[in-house]
């Protein structure tokens, strides 16, 4: 009787899990395709938390880690983002979600993290530039791009614009977004995405953007009140404000909300005649056309001639928003749009135009070019014909954040920009929203303007040498030269890499040897990832510090290079400092023996004050004690782990002109 009982108990509770784990199975179902279906109505917040809820239920799901890191993303979550991708990363290391290292090179370069960003940018363009698939072959370029644009940010940094960034206060911004400013004598232009009274809202509790103006007085801002109906139409977005040289006719945007990201905009235009400015109206074809985004107008003068720049998706152009020009007359007749040209616009996307006709340069925003991260601001000058290459604005005028609407005052001595940079107003998450900011410029209404400042191309390329440091190169366990005291080496630190590399499967062997599935997938992808992200890219990173160094020192400049070395704990320390020394040795045969011995007539041997190359060290040895293995008998952890290799190391900690010493 009790074994009927007990078997009853055990088939009614199996039933009971059977009919539980269905349940879920199926509520799990339901919550992935509606996280897919409002994901594909680019709704990245809904889509966030469906995928959100999978995980708390399933946590062990790649693709639910995956999507929940893409939403987040979208959804301009970055922390959250970050976090998933790289548990994603972990375990999968790019096989099943090759873009995983791209966004997380993103997302790092955003918080500017350009060195981590880097490596990222650089793992993703590696494993996909050969890509047949051309979305992927257009992405590994962008990567190329933003690795690139990674150093030109440390670069940036490093040598900062002598302007300071005005941030206006709360009777301007507010904790929405304001951009697209512009100042007329005391009057600030500029849209926002604020609205205190219900009333004005939709029946979607949508708020719209409208225009607003802010007076000046005592060089203070007053309360910014909404310019009226005229301007501000009902149930539709207003924005971006331009006028004319004689301030005469009025150019704004008009947008209506298709996705929570996406709008169909067009350009209205109002003219002050007997006194009023008339009821706004569509510009028609060519400028507004059928089945395009046309937005973000900018009213100037093109070689003498009135000409409207505006951002358009419209056939023809290079991909996403282009920047395009048309001129007209006082009729408002215009001519066939031409695009900006390959130098500006690209396959993404290239915004908020401003031509400034004194000094016939325009600027823009891209995320594209290479910038310090999200949109940067870039100008470009109009010079026979067409522009010329963009060149960035410079920090602190751009951020690692979004930099867009550059625009310059009446007066021709303020510009102005949007930015969602830190510091900026925010209501629910930081950097969500973009404030207007200000900064003085060199006058461009006067007779002479300054000379162009002269590019010192030797200080460019020292400052290129300068963001590669610290240089770190790794070694093999007691290499070069196995058990020895000597305190030099014939190697050369490239051979030395290349014996490293041969050695690649006896540490998959070794180190991945005897685990179970999931721990030797995570064993081999640690593996890989540091050949790929430390050995490799310290090789590669040598060989770009030897072809600069080989240009600056050609243009007749000092150079003096520190290095440092060091070990890991698996012998003595009098052992190790010799095994530093060894290892310094290498790298500095490495130099001499570059390009068969092209270094060697910059160093004086008999008379070090006449070097023009200065190889030094300091003071080198253990690292500081770690908790990597140091008994020899357990070669897995204290050889080939690594967590071992990566302590068996030199660095290029500095490289300096000898003017920047004196």
């Amino acid at each position: 009787m009790k074994e009927k009982k007990l078997t009853y108990f055990l088939f009614c509770f199996l039933v009971a899990l059977s009919t539980f784990v269905s349940a879920q199975s199926k509520f799990k179902k339901d919550l992935y395709a509606k996280g897919n279906s409002s994901f594909g109505e680019k709704d990245y917040f809904s889509a966030a938390q469906y995928f959100n809820q999978l995980i708390l239920l399933d946590s062990t799901q790649l693709i639910y880690m995956y999507k929940y890191a893409e939403a987040s993303r979208l959804n301009y979550d970055l922390e959250i983002a970050y976090h998933w991708y790289d548990k994603v990363m972990k375990e999968d290391n790019g096989k099943m979600y090759p873009e995983t290292p791209l966004w997380m090179g993103t997302i790092l370069k955003s918080q500017g993290k350009y060195k981590d960003a880097k490596k990222y940018f650089e793992k993703y363009a590696k494993k996909n530039k050969t890509n047949k698939d051309k979305y992927k072959q257009q992405l590994a370029t962008k990567a190329i791009r933003e690795a690139e644009a990674c150093d030109l940010s440390l670069i940036l940094l490093a040598n900062p614009l002598n302007v300071k960034i005005e941030h206006l206060d709360s009777n301007v911004n507010s904790r929405v977004s304001e951009y697209a400013a512009f100042e007329m004598d005391t009057v600030l232009f500029f849209s926002s995405l604020r609205n205190t009274n219900s009333s004005k809202r939709d029946k979607n509790n949508i708020t719209f953007n409208k225009l607003y103006t802010s007076k000046k007085l005592n060089e203070h801002w007053d309360k910014a009140k909404a310019l009226d109906s005229l301007f501000n139409a009902s149930n539709i977005h207003n924005a971006n404000t331009s006028f004319n040289e004689d301030f005469t006719k009025i150019f704004v945007s008009r947008c209506n909300a298709l996705t929570t990201v996406d709008y169909s905009c067009q350009i209205y235009f109002s003219q002050y005649i007997d006194g009023k400015w008339t009821v706004l109206k569509p510009l028609p074809p060519p400028i507004n056309i059928f089945q395009s985004n046309n937005t973000q107008p900018n009213c100037s003068k093109l070689n003498g001639k009135d000409v409207l720049f505006f951002s358009s998706t419209r056939k023809g152009g290079e991909g996403g928003f282009d920047i395009w020009y048309s001129t007209f007359d006082n009729d408002l007749n215009f001519s066939t749009p031409v695009n900006a040209g390959k130098k500006i616009n690209s396959a993404e996307d290239e915004i908020t135009p401003w031509y400034v006709k004194e000094n016939k340069t325009l600027h823009f925003s891209s995320t594209w070019h290479k910038g310090m991260g999200g949109f940067d601001i870039f100008k470009s000058e109009f010079k026979d014909g067409a522009f010329t290459e963009p060149v960035n604005e410079g920090y602190p005028v751009n951020s690692s954040y979004n930099d867009i609407y550059y625009s310059v005052n009446a007066k021709k001595n303020k510009a102005y920009i949007s930015s969602n940079r830190i510091g900026s107003y925010f209501e629910e998450k930081q950097s969500c929203c973009n404030d207007i900011y200000r900064f003085d410029i060199e006058p461009l209404l006067v007779d002479s303007p300054p000379p162009p400042i002269k590019v010192d191309t030797v200080k460019v390329i020292m400052d290129q040498l300068k963001i590669l440091c610290p240089l770190t190169l790794y070694f093999h366990n007691d290499e070069p030269d196995k058990k020895t005291l000597a305190i030099t080496t014939t190697k050369n630190y490239k051979k030395t890499y290349e014996d490293y590399i041969a050695l690649k499967p006896k540490y998959f062997q070794e180190y991945t040897g005897g685990l179970d599935s999931t721990d030797l997938t995570l064993a081999e992808n640690r593996l890989t990832n540091f050949f790929e992200d430390s050995v490799d890219a310290g090789m590669h990173d040598l060989d770009k510090f030897a072809r600069l160094m080989e240009d600056v020192l050609a243009r007749g400049e000092k150079v003096k290079i520190t290095m440092k070395g060091y070990c890991s704990p698996l012998a003595s320390t009098d052992y190790n400092v010799n095994l530093a020394k060894r290892r310094i040795s290498s790298l500095r045969n490495y130099f001499m023996e570059y390009k068969d011995g092209m270094f060697k007539k910059y160093v004086n041997l008999e008379d070090s004050t006449k070097n023009y190359l200065l190889l030094t060290d300091v003071e080198i040895g253990e690292l500081p004690k770690s908790n990597v293995s140091d008994d020899v008998k357990d070669v897995k952890n204290s050889v080939y782990s690594p967590y071992a290799a990566r302590e068996r190391k030199i660095q290029i900690i500095a490289v300096s002109s000898f003017a920047d010493i004196k």
